[in-house]
């Protein structure tokens, strides 16, 4: 004798209304304990909602695109008796197990902002409310009586008018120009935006004009990387509401690069790759330390600093789809060899998409390397709620003077961002001397 039971969403932290963006199992599918049912994203991270047990898929009560949060029913599972019983007696030691890890807000499938944990480059999730009717923007023109019926279908009609959306203004992207439920919400975010009231500060900037460029040849138009458009909007809030100042400065690092070689093959044994970039990160945890305000926040009233106690440095990772800045926790306690292997470890799980929340959160500082690219300085932009970024840029060899004759030396440029609120530049340049200091003679940091 069998016996339905309801599959809900487990604790996903304090984040609601997460995207579904694939159903793994079909109505009638058998599944065992664990099997993944189906996948939700958040800003930066995907995550598999598995089935609590053994059973038969009774009913899909989720699709893709659907938005859901913790309790959301997602399937009905239809379990024999014997089935049901044995996680019963499971139940005490799964009280014990650590949830789901949390996972960031995406997009709003109805044009809402994307989450944004403390670290992340990700805008801020609004609060919860129902979902408003878009307003008849100034501009829209009732089409002529004898205009032609927009191509579309009517579950999108339907949609454009909850919205208020005006389909005759509307280009539709979809195949022979029909107008999609995208098109829709791409409409009414553009006309909400146009509508919304001025930033503080007065910037009073004009918009972008529109340019039709296939007047001047062939073009395509493809969609901005979800990533890009998540992190962009969290950059330009940063790039407008920090005073950014950049230091520009250079180390030595001729003895250091001589030391890590000497460890390549040490390092090997242990399945780690050590990278000049573990030293960074080691000297900048040492600085942290040194210099507190450089691993602070600056409070919302504009007048306090919550000054952090932990170190736990960000990475950016160039990926197919876009920047992402996974976290190392716990710097100053770990080794130069476990910060290698820990930065070999996130980098791929970035590059595969398969970073976790937990992995991009509670960052204190952050590091853009262009090292493996090129480059002699560039001006990194400050992760907020963060005050500061250290940039790096390829190492090379120059000739330089010491008092007797020029010697072939390998200099690391380095570029150090800092919110000019916060930290003045006589402390920035502070910094980046203790930093040198570290990279020219790595036996500093045993002191």
């Amino acid at each position: 004798m069998s016996s339905a039971i309801e599959i809900k969403v487990p604790d996903i932290g304090d984040f609601n209304e997460v995207e579904v963006i694939e159903v793994l199992v079909a109505a009638g599918q058998r599944v065992a304990a664990e099997d993944p049912l189906l996948t939700l994203e958040s800003d930066k991270a995907t995550m598999d909602i598995p089935a609590p047990q053994a059973g038969v898929i009774g009913k899909l009560l989720v699709q893709v695109g659907q938005k859901v949060s913790q309790g959301s029913a997602i399937a009905v599972l239809q379990v024999s008796a014997a089935a049901e019983a044995e996680p019963a007696a499971k139940t005490d030691a799964a009280a014990d197990t650590p949830t789901a890890p949390p996972i960031a807000e995406s997009k709003d499938k109805d044009g809402g902002k994307p989450s944004e944990s403390d670290e992340t480059p990700a805008p801020a999730a609004p609060a919860e409310t129902p979902t408003p009717t878009a307003p008849t923007p100034p501009d829209s023109v009732s089409p002529p009586a004898n205009a032609p019926l927009p191509h579309a279908s009517p579950a999108v009609r339907r949609l454009a008018r909850q919205l208020g959306a005006q389909l005759p203004q509307i280009h539709g992207q979809g195949r022979n120009g029909r107008i999609t439920r995208q098109d829709v919400k791409d409409w009414v975010k553009q006309r909400l935006t146009a509508a919304a009231p001025r930033p503080s500060g007065n910037l009073n900037l004009p918009p972008m004009p529109e340019i039709d460029f296939s007047q001047f040849g062939e073009v395509e138009k493809v969609p901005l990387a979800r990533i890009k458009k998540i992190s962009g909007a969290h950059l330009q809030r940063a790039w407008l509401s920090i005073p950014h100042v950049t230091h520009h400065d250079e180390v030595d690092i001729t003895e250091l690069e001589q030391f890590r070689q000497s460890l390549k093959d040490e390092a090997a044994q242990q399945g780690v790759r050590l990278t000049l970039l573990a030293f960074v990160v080691k000297s900048v945890a040492r600085a942290l330390q040194e210099f507190p305000h450089f691993n602070a926040s600056l409070h919302a009233d504009g007048e306090h600093l919550t000054l952090k106690k932990y170190y736990n440095i960000g990475i950016a990772v160039d990926t197919p789809h876009g920047l992402v800045v996974p976290v190392l926790k716990a710097v100053a306690q770990k080794t130069i060899f476990a910060i290698a292997k820990e930065m070999g470890e996130l980098s791929q799980l970035a590059r595969g998409g398969k970073l976790q929340p937990q992995h991009l959160q509670g960052g204190c500082f952050s590091i853009s390397s262009l090292g493996g690219i090129g480059g002699n300085a560039f001006t990194p932009i400050v992760n907020a709620p963060q005050v500061a970024i250290l940039g790096v840029t390829r190492a090379r060899i120059r000739a330089c003077w010491d008092g007797k004759a020029f010697q072939p030396r390998l200099m690391l440029p380095l570029d150090l961002s800092y919110d000019h609120r916060v930290v003045d530049g006589a402390e920035a340049a502070r910094m980046v001397a203790f930093i040198t200091q570290l990279l020219a003679d790595v036996r500093r940091l045993a002191l």
